[in-house]
């Protein structure tokens, strides 16, 4: 299964979760940062191909994905994708995610 597919799945169970569901969203954001953190070219290449519909839900993890990658180019990506959907409002997730690492 590629990181894409992962995503979807993940992504999937986390768009169903009622927003007080803390344990669930926490069990997605673990996943999330796992999926993300183990190939950094795969994680560029989802990023630049992910809706923004997804990609309002991967930047809820951003920081911890930041920590393990300690990439220029991942947060390159970020800032790419946030002139590309000025209207997720990225921008603080991405300075705090450059911060972390």
């Amino acid at each position: 299964m590629n990181l894409n597919e992962k995503m979807n799945d993940i992504l999937k169970i986390r768009k169903s979760l009622h927003m007080n569901d803390s344990h669930g969203i926490y069990e997605c954001w673990d996943e999330m940062v796992k999926q993300l953190s183990e190939n950094e070219a795969d994680t560029l290449d989802y990023l630049n191909h992910c809706s923004d519909n997804d990609l309002y839900f991967v930047s809820e993890v951003f920081e911890d994905v930041s920590v393990n990658l300690k990439s220029d180019r991942f947060i390159q990506c970020l800032r790419k994708l946030d002139v590309k959907y000025p209207e997720l409002e990225m921008t603080n997730d991405i300075d705090i995610a450059e911060s972390y690492y």
